[in-house]
């Protein structure tokens, strides 16, 4: 057995092991050291662009720095988590034109949206879990009554996408993109059952299918104009 002193300076992990205190906190260093080289590659690419889309850049600090905090005091952590995962349609505008105009506006509600809902059925994973630790989510909120959530949510995020399609005048190609866009996330609704947590992850990796559909319906209206 190990001796006494010893127990108090080691967790046990998952596997059964323990680890000691010394590990742990040179894990949590490197942990550290990478976040950090993280953040000054991303403010390497954002010097890139014009001063407008820098200073829309930092706007978005804040928003990541205050979403950890939201599970905790609010049953819509989600709505952040949006706004700071959708901050590149305002980004992308930015560096593009140097000013925000309503496709961008309406872009970006689209892509919040969106996320609370693909959100949503991620967070249904960890439910009961949560329920027992204090953390809140839609999922928890919304919990039997999910599937009507998500028609509304999915809904509105087609309606304003569809908004900021005609807003900047998209050729056919792009709509036709949407279109398919929105029926995966119909048949995602269809066959969603929250007690099924590897469906509920699958569902949630499945929405990059979602995107690519209108990244790719997008790409081809715009080749279309070219030819």
């Amino acid at each position: 057995a190990r001796p006494r002193t010893q127990l108090r300076h080691t967790r046990p992990t998952t596997m059964g092991e323990r680890v000691s205190n010394e590990d742990i906190i040179l894990d949590a260093a490197e942990h550290r050291l990478f976040l950090a080289a993280q953040a000054l590659v991303g403010l390497a690419v954002l010097l890139q662009f014009n001063r407008f889309a820098i200073l829309v850049g930092f706007g978005s600090l804040a928003v990541v720095a205050i979403y950890p905090f939201m599970k905790r005091i609010m049953d819509w952590p989600q709505f952040v988590l949006g706004l700071a995962f959708s901050w590149g349609a305002l980004m992308g505008w930015a560096a593009t034109f140097g000013q925000l105009g309503l496709p961008a506006y309406l872009l970006y509600a689209a892509a919040v949206l969106w996320t609370i809902g693909y959100d949503t059925i991620y967070a249904h994973q960890d439910r009961e879990d949560d329920a027992l630790v204090g953390v809140r989510s839609t999922a928890r909120l919304f919990d039997k009554n999910t599937k009507p959530a998500l028609v509304m949510l999915y809904s509105a995020m087609v309606a304003l996408m569809a908004a900021a399609f005609a807003a900047a005048q998209v050729p056919l190609l792009a709509w036709i993109g949407l279109a398919a866009g929105a029926a995966h996330m119909a048949r995602q609704i269809a066959v969603l059952d929250i007690d099924d947590g590897a469906q509920c992850l699958a569902l949630f990796k499945s929405n990059s299918t979602v995107g690519w559909l209108i990244f790719a319906g997008l790409v081809a209206g715009s080749l279309s104009r070219l030819a």
